[in-house]
């Protein structure tokens, strides 16, 4: 869980608020503080999926309007507490995991071109670099549970290529933007060679399954313990593997062999565990594992229907 966050997520009631905004002034500052102005969802749009689509694509537009100004300060911006905007970032990033991946993928562009917009309008403020950190902490870091890289991705793409970033820091992003784009939901998995506990060298595609889950794991991560024991909870999923329409597919990634071997025995049976004898995923050439367990849910194919998701999400899919 993420220390010191306080995650909103979002409700069919939260869809129907509207805030209410300031008096429009020119002059600046108009206050220091104020609540998140959120965004009013046209009355004309009456389906849940579509006022979701739409609150997604406007969640930052009162937020970035330069028609008034706002304090900014190392814990205020644009006149909203860091707090605050903590919450409201909470919210859209759960808000966008609820809508289709494409609508998410575009609200991820507009709300990147409204803040390069009211960065270039208002050059002295806050509200790029501040903004541009909490969207990296809930959407990039490895321990957030709201994260995602298929999110991730159009927004550190910007980055990557803005004027406004410094180059060195243009680099970085740029580095981020192509682990981002590695296996994208969506697309064909890698495929990639492991050795199995019978010191067999197999290959992922050639593990057949209605779906395939892939976990880069360590015997010795406690949370991949706690994965196991997660997983093992649910009859149904047992009932999956058992019937062999899920195959669950470990791979320790680390280069210290023998404790993988040593530890062999803590690993489920019913399970394909394996190691990658190339060290290439640790490696990060053909996934971006950044914490461990990481948990990829493929179908049929080895096309990607969860990439680096959190173990609720793959549960939830499972059951």
């Amino acid at each position: 869980m993420m220390k010191g966050r306080k995650l909103i997520f979002l409700t069919a009631g939260l869809l129907a608020v509207l805030a209410c905004g300031p008096k429009k002034t020119k002059s600046a500052p108009v206050s220091l503080t104020r609540d998140f102005p959120m965004a009013e969802i046209p009355m004309m749009i009456t389906q849940p999926e579509e006022r979701m689509v739409w609150l997604g694509q406007h969640f930052w537009d009162r937020f970035t309007a330069t028609d008034s100004l706002y304090f900014c300060d190392s814990v205020t911006v644009n006149g909203v507490p860091m707090e605050k905007m903590e919450q409201q970032m909470g919210l859209f990033s759960s808000l966008l995991q609820q809508i289709p991946l494409s609508d998410g993928v575009r609200a991820m562009e507009l709300f990147y071109d409204r803040l390069e917009a009211f960065q270039l309008a208002q050059p002295a403020g806050n509200v790029l670099p501040q903004t541009v950190a909490l969207t990296s902490s809930y959407f990039y870091d490895p321990n957030s549970p709201v994260r995602s890289e298929d999110l991730y991705l159009p927004f550190v793409s910007r980055l990557a290529q803005s004027a406004l970033i410094d180059e060195d820091y243009r680099l970085g992003y740029a580095w981020d933007a192509g682990k981002c784009a590695l296996n994208r939901t969506g697309t064909p998995a890698a495929d990639f060679v492991f050795v199995d506990t019978a010191g067999k060298r197999r290959s992922l595609y050639g593990v057949k399954a209605r779906r395939t889950l892939l976990i880069f794991g360590n015997p010795d991560c406690s949370a991949c313990k706690e994965l196991v024991e997660q997983m093992e909870a649910y009859p149904q999923i047992s009932a999956q593997i058992a019937d062999g329409s899920l195959k669950v597919v470990d791979i320790y990634i680390d280069q210290d062999i023998e404790l993988w071997k040593e530890r062999m025995e803590s690993y489920p049976k019913d399970w394909i565990n394996g190691y990658d004898p190339n060290f290439v995923i640790r490696g990060d050439i053909l996934y971006n594992v950044r914490a461990i367990p990481s948990l990829y849910l493929l179908d049929a194919k080895k096309t990607v229907l969860l990439k680096d998701a959190t173990p609720e999400r793959v549960l939830k899919t499972l059951l």
